[in-house]
C-alpha cells in the first residue's frame, strides 16, 4: 500500500487520525470523529487552530467557555452544503456531541501562532464555483478561504461527477514562488456516492522522483507533500473531497503541469449535472 494512503476505522469516536506526526510535516491534520445520538468526544490540539466541519448529522461543540448547539443539517456530504465552526489556536479542550445518530464531523487543524475569532460558517456564507469544463468540471465549495481571518489554515469541499477529472489540469504547490505557487502541504479525504465506488489519484513529479498512481475508496485519505496530483472518479460514482491545506503563505497558488496546461484552453462548456449539492 501506498505510504500516501490512510485508511478510516470502524465503530465509533475518532476513526481516523492524521497527525502531523503519521503524515511527515509540520502543518495540518486531520481527524473523523463518528457519533451516535447523545455520544461525546474530547479533541486537545491547543497548537493548531481547527475547523470543524459537520459531514453529516447535527452536533453540538463546547469550547473555550463557548457553547455552539445544533450545528450541522445535512444527512451527509452528498445532500447538501456544509455548516462548519472556526476555532482559534490555544483552546486545551474541544467537545463534540452528538445530537443525532449518524454523526460525523472533520476535524481540520493547522499549527498556528496567531489567535483570531470563533466563528461558525454557515452554508450560505459558503462560495460556490463551478471550475474547469467538458469531463474536467467540478463544483467547488470554499469554505475557509485565504481572505478569512484565521491563521494558516485553509478549507475547500471538491464534488466530481461519476467520470469526471478533478484537480485538472495536473497542478502543484511546492515551491514557495509567490505570487505564482506556494508551498502548501494537503489532505485529500474522500468520500464516495455508493460504497463500493472508487477513485483514482496519482501523485507525481516531473524529474520522476515520485509517481503514484493510486485507488481510494470511502472514507480514506490522500497526503498530498509534493507533486502533481490529478483526480478521476470511476464511472457510476460520483466523488467527494474535502482539502486541508497550510503552508509557506496564505493563498491557494498553484501552477499547472505545462504538458497539460493546453486542456483549459479546449474546455467550450460546463458539465450539466452541476452543481452535485446546493
Amino acid at each position: 500500500m501506498s505510504p500516501l494512503l490512510l485508511k478510516s476505522s470502524s465503530g465509533a469516536g475518532e476513526v481516523l487520525s492524521v497527525t502531523q506526526d503519521r503524515a511527515g510535516w509540520k502543518t495540518i491534520s486531520l481527524r473523523l470523529v463518528r457519533l451516535g445520538k447523545g455520544q461525546k468526544h474530547v479533541v486537545s490540539r491547543p497548537e493548531e487552530e481547527l475547523l470543524l466541519v459537520m459531514l453529516g448529522g447535527r452536533t453540538s461543540i463546547s469550547a473555550g467557555g463557548e457553547h455552539w448547539p445544533n450545528l450541522g443539517g445535512r444527512a451527509n456530504v452528498f445532500s447538501g452544503m456544509p455548516h462548519s465552526l472556526y476555532l482559534p489556536v490555544g483552546l486545551d479542550r474541544v467537545q463534540i456531541e452528538a445530537v443525532t445518530d449518524n454523526c460525523e464531523v472533520a476535524v481540520c487543524g493547522a499549527r498556528a501562532a496567531r489567535r483570531f475569532p470563533a466563528t461558525v460558517i454557515e452554508p450560505s456564507a459558503v462560495d460556490v464555483e463551478i471550475r474547469g469544463g467538458e469531463n474536467a468540471t467540478r463544483q467547488i465549495n470554499h469554505i475557509l478561504k485565504p481572505e478569512f481571518p484565521a491563521d494558516r489554515i485553509l478549507v475547500v469541499e471538491v464534488y466530481t461527477p461519476s467520470g469526471n477529472w478533478s484537480s485538472y489540469p495536473p497542478h502543484k504547490h511546492d515551491v514557495h514562488n509567490p505570487p505564482g505557487e506556494v508551498d502548501l502541504d494537503e489532505i485529500y479525504f474522500y468520500k464516495i456516492s455508493k460504497p463500493e465506488g472508487y477513485a483514482i489519484q496519482r501523485v507525481y513529479t516531473r524529474d520522476g522522483r515520485r509517481d503514484e498512481t493510486i485507488t481510494v475508496r470511502d472514507n480514506e485519505v490522500i497526503l498530498i507533500p509534493e507533486g502533481y496530483h490529478p483526480v478521476v472518479a470511476a464511472h457510476g460514482y460520483d466523488c467527494y473531497y474535502l482539502n486541508v491545506l497550510a503552508g509557506s503563505a496564505r493563498s491557494m497558488a498553484a501552477t499547472d503541469d505545462p504538458d497539460y496546461a493546453w486542456v483549459r484552453g479546449a474546455w467550450h462548456s460546463k458539465d450539466p449535472r452541476l452543481p452535485l449539492v446546493h
